[in-house]
């Protein structure tokens, strides 16, 4: 599957975005106020977002849990129905562009869009264009029993369980590894 520099772009911000959602009433909010938004759109390189308000943040948050539950999604037509009320209600404008840089590609939001929009809008094609190419099944949460953080496998044969093999996968491998030694021991 061939992914473009924007689509990776707006895979990683989907990615980070419904990773900033607390994990159970306890944890902390990844988006805890406007400056932290603010910090989120200047690391994803987000373009065109004007000054950024509680109105902003609260928006943000909602399209993140709408995000979640596409990652949660069973199958491909259930993703679908997700995606397409996100994309319709960011009110999609697609345009191409060549800014900052970068070569001519597309931006899905409307001049002038929210930043909610705007994430909704590029972030919402780029996970469509996973489900038009039959892969919805690469939308994936971590595997390990104490994360459950996004990801998107990209690996050539899908085999990716874990968010990072160096955390997530590495400390179960070592667990299991442990647990065949203590047995093998007695």
């Amino acid at each position: 599957m061939l992914i473009t520099h924007d689509t990776r772009c707006a895979l990683d911000t989907v990615v980070d975005l419904v990773n900033t959602a607390p994990e159970d009433d306890a944890a902390a909010d990844g988006l805890p106020d406007v400056p932290a938004l603010a910090d989120f759109v200047r690391n994803h390189e987000i373009s065109d977002v004007g000054v950024l308000s509680d109105f902003d943040l609260s928006a943000v948050r909602r399209i993140r849990g709408r995000f979640a539950a596409i990652f949660a999604a069973p199958d491909a037509r259930g993703a679908a129905v997700l995606i397409n009320e996100l994309v319709a209600a960011a009110g999609t404008t697609p345009r191409l562009t060549d800014h900052d840089g970068y070569d001519w590609h597309v931006h899905y939001f409307a001049p002038g869009a929210s930043v909610a929009d705007h994430v909704a809008a590029d972030c919402g094609m780029a996970l469509a264009f996973f489900v038009v190419a039959g892969e919805q099944e690469r939308l994936r949460r971590c595997e390990a029993p104490d994360c459950r953080r996004a990801f998107v496998d990209l690996s050539r044969n899908r085999s990716r369980r874990y968010c990072d093999s160096r955390t997530c996968g590495n400390r179960l491998h070592v667990a299991a590894y442990r647990a065949r030694r203590k047995e093998a021991t007695g």
